[in-house]
């Protein structure tokens, strides 16, 4: 099934006519013989809206109950049942009302376009989610209903209806848009004149930027490279060079001059990444350019000015923007140079201004051809057999003399060979040392520097020819070769960079060790500051020297970003190491940011558990603690009661009853008071030797008679713990077992030793824990099962697990064999734990039914 279509009438503000737009466009299309309805259009009670409902189909509204009112939205069902060609949906930002079919309306207009159904809509400028931050910046309200750019961008047609805050002003006072009472409070607020004023002009831009794209797109459909000047690009030429700031702030001033006027700053490196640019002053060309609103673009070509005509059409630009060049007059023999190429080769459809500046003529250095990277060693070797070879050949040939073809072989011979060792520059001394030797000793007229015979010229020439050319093949061998292992050594650190990237498994630090063993410097540094104007601070430091505070004070300083810098200090690196040193400073913003988005997400993490605990809190303050307080409550008030004459035993009823409440707060409020504890980290236990018989018996007072059993052998060691805390943790236990554990079944307390360890069980014959539950009964405000409200606020076996861990001591759950649950404190033997308080006598063994 084909996609339906998309159309939507976008304005500036409430009011500008985007509905009426609609409608009338709903009538032309009905008139046209298109199955045309009304899916859903809100005509706010304006006359001329309403009226232009007539004649046009309405599909019933659904409605919905929310929160004791009755409201309407739009029948998503209904419409795809109905299925028209045309479906008018307003207001495409809407929010849905809880219960409806989605919760935007954007997506239910989604659905009908999925089912063939073309839509017509309407949406302000102001409900677009990129734009909240900006309109509430300029109308100070902030607009809770939104729409994705994309899915209005993804429209088949955009309409701008527009209007001019005058008129739309008039409107408003003429009672056209708000009822009469609303209007005076608009016009003084939302519809002030500068606002109208500011939400139109990105009602505007908006729609030229999305027009702006439908001709990229044509453009690229049609295959079209010539240029049409829609509006004014103006591309900068940059060569990292200062006269960049003059070019930029000159092509800023023309762009001011027009309407719409873009500026895209571009700078073209060569494809081997060689390159005499300051990377600093890019850096702060690229601050410039886009404060100054427009664009920074680097692009990769040996062709410089090929490379910068293509950007140029690429982009559909209208001008080219250079600077006059910095060269000598001898230097042009060099070549035209850039501008003058691009100025030729710009065709009518491009400018080309070339901008006169303060470094025109000063000399920029040419090209340096890279040494082969031979070694120190074979250059000398290579130098001394260019040089002193000839010589010592040439006396050989003094005693021995062969011919002038042999002589020429033999030192031809030296030649290569000097070529071989040192490359190109010990070969041509060899040649020429060679040749003049040559013409001395061994080219009739002999010992003069004159040649009788033209045709050893020749054979001359062909000798130093010959020399030259395997020279340069040897050169040119030795520089693939270094280039090659260096792309190498290049692609295992990209690789290594990307397997982090990936993983995220290097820390800062370990990633700034790498920089400094990778380039062989003494330290390396990350160093960022908050703006502009804030001192630089070290976010990360690797390695010995000297401290460094900022990025001018290294040796080599990358920048990342605009308020980033990695620093390093050693030695300068040269240029071509530039290119693997901005990765890895880029690599480290990541990791920096990678490290910090880990701690937000940790104190995130933090606070949300502390929100779920106050939520919990207060939903155990509101109702858990209610209970206890209204009984109460209700029995003072029967006792203070004059109406009601009641006997001893009603009386002592009701005081019992106060007295149950009473304790049922206290204990409610003491596993509160606790759990805050516990959470806030205030616990600290006083950790003592003690034998368990003094702290167990006393935390089975709270139970009814006969509901708990107590078995501690008196072989058992003494413990190492806080008698409070275990008091209260067992107390805890105790209670939650008595819980669940049949009226006819008393709870277990028993004490044994394993090891260097005591444990004390807490066994129940009740209902049981699932295996996937054991460990989320300890977590607060959790309670198993159906456990009515009045049973507690679930923090009992939490708080107890928080004591045992503060002692050192462990609390997990287990299966009791037949059925039941059981509870197994672990505790340290006293023993195992040298620095502790003196030891209190122990009492004999206990076995008894508590009560």
């Amino acid at each position: 099934m084909a996609r339906g279509k998309l159309r939507i009438y976008l304005g500036a503000a409430p009011g500008v006519g985007k509905t009426y737009a609609m409608l009338s466009e709903a009538h032309r299309r009905v008139e046209r013989g298109k199955d045309c309805v009304v899916a859903f259009v809100e005509h706010h009670d304006r006359p001329r809206t309403e009226v232009m409902l007539h004649g046009l189909e309405r599909v019933p509204r659904a409605e919905l109950d929310y929160r004791g009112a009755r409201f309407t939205e739009m029948d998503v069902d209904a419409v795809l049942a109905r299925r028209p060609q045309v479906a008018l949906v307003d207001e495409l930002a809407h929010t849905n009302i809880p219960g409806s079919r989605n919760a935007k309306r954007w997506q239910d207009v989604e659905e009908l376009l999925a089912a063939g159904i073309d839509v017509v809509s309407t949406v302000n400028i102001q409900h677009l989610e990129s734009l909240g931050d900006v309109v509430e910046s300029i109308t100070g309200v902030r607009q809770q209903e939104t729409v994705p750019d994309e899915v209005v961008r993804r429209a088949d047609q955009i309409e701008l209806v527009d209007m001019s805050p005058e008129a739309l002003r008039r409107r408003m006072a003429h009672g056209n848009i708000y009822q009469p009472d609303k209007v005076d409070a608009a016009l003084s607020n939302y519809f002030r004149p500068g606002n109208l004023t500011a939400l139109r002009e990105l009602a505007l831009l908006w729609v030229a930027d999305r027009v702006d794209e439908y001709l990229k797109q044509y453009r690229s459909e049609h295959r079209v490279s010539a240029i049409w000047g829609s509006r004014e690009r103006i591309v900068v030429g940059l060569t990292g060079g200062p006269e960049g700031r003059t070019l930029i702030r000159r092509a800023a001033r023309l762009a001011e001059k027009g309407a719409g006027g873009e500026v895209l700053a571009v700078y073209i490196s060569r494809s081997d990444g060689l390159t005499s640019a300051s990377p600093k002053e890019l850096a702060v060309q690229r601050t410039l350019v886009e404060d100054l609103g427009g664009t920074f673009h680097h692009v990769v070509g040996d062709d410089i000015p090929a490379a910068l005509l293509d950007f140029a059409r690429g982009v559909n630009a209208t001008q080219i923007v250079l600077g006059s060049s910095r060269r000598k007059t001898w230097q042009y023999v060099f070549g035209p140079g850039v501008g003058t190429t691009v100025a030729r080769d710009s065709g009518p459809d491009l400018d080309v201004h070339i901008v006169t500046h303060e470094e025109v003529a000063k000399g920029r250095g040419l090209p340096v051809a890279r040494g082969a990277r031979l070694g120190r060693s074979r250059v000398v070797s290579g130098w001394l057999v260019g040089v002193i070879g000839p010589a010592v050949l040439a006396v050989l040939l003094n005693t021995v003399h062969l011919g002038l073809a042999n002589d020429m072989l033999l030192f031809l011979t030296v030649t290569v060979a000097a070529a071989l060792l040192g490359g190109l520059f010990p070969a041509l001394a060899s040649a020429a040392v060679g040749s003049l030797l040559l013409n001395y000793f061994y080219t009739p007229p002999l010992h003069r520097w004159t040649i009788a015979d033209p045709k050893n010229i020749v054979a001359i020439v062909i000798f130093v020819g010959v020399g030259v050319s395997v020279a340069s093949v040897v050169d040119l061998a030795a520089r693939r070769t270094h280039q090659a292992a260096r792309l190498r050594a290049e692609s295992e650190i990209l690789s290594f960079l990307a397997g982090n990237v990936l993983r995220g498994e290097t820390g800062l630090e370990e990633l700034l060790e790498r920089v400094r063993e990778t380039f062989g410097m003494e330290s390396a540094a990350l160093l960022e500051r908050a703006s502009d104007v804030d001192p630089w601070t070290c976010a990360g430091r690797v390695g010995v020297g000297r401290p460094v505070e900022r990025p001018d004070e290294a040796d080599v300083d990358m920048p990342v970003g605009d308020h980033m810098a990695l620093a390093l200090t050693g030695r300068v690196l040269p240029a071509e190491d530039r290119r693997v040193l901005a990765a890895f400073a880029a690599q480290a913003a990541v990791v920096l940011d990678r490290r910090r988005l880990v701690e937000e997400a940790d104190q995130a993490k933090e606070l949300a558990e502390g929100n779920r605990i106050r939520t919990a809190l207060l939903a155990a303050v509101s109702h858990d603690l209610r209970t206890p307080l209204a009984a109460i409550k209700a029995a003072v008030s029967s006792l203070r009661s004059d109406d009601v004459a009641w006997s001893e035993e009603d009386q002592a009823e009701l005081l019992e009853g106060i007295e149950d409440g009473a304790d049922r707060l206290d204990h409610l409020v003491g596993n509160l008071l606790d759990m805050s504890r516990l959470q806030t980290g205030t616990v600290t236990p006083l950790i003592r030797e003690i034998d368990l018989d003094e702290v167990v018996p006393m935390a089975l007072g709270g139970v009814p008679e006969g509901s708990a059993e107590l078995d501690i052998p008196e072989t058992l060691p003494m413990v190492a713990v806080d008698p409070g805390l275990l008091e209260r943790a067992v107390a805890n236990l105790v209670e939650n077992a008595v819980k669940y554990s049949p009226p006819d079944r008393p709870v277990l307390v028993a004490a044994s030793a394993i090891a260097d360890r005591v444990e004390v069980r807490v066994v129940d014959r009740g209902p049981g824990v699932p295996d996937e539950a054991k460990d989320r009964i300890f977590e607060p405000f959790q309670r198993y099962g159906d456990a009515p409200r009045g049973a507690g606020v679930g923090l009992g076996l939490a708080v107890a697990r928080g004591f045992a861990e503060a002692m050192g001591g462990t609390l997990n759950a287990e299966d009791t064999p037949g059925g039941g649950l059981t509870m197994v404190l672990s505790l340290g033997a006293a023993g195992s734990r040298p620095e502790l308080l003196p030891a209190g006598e122990g009492t004999a063994h206990r076995e008894r039914r508590i009560s």
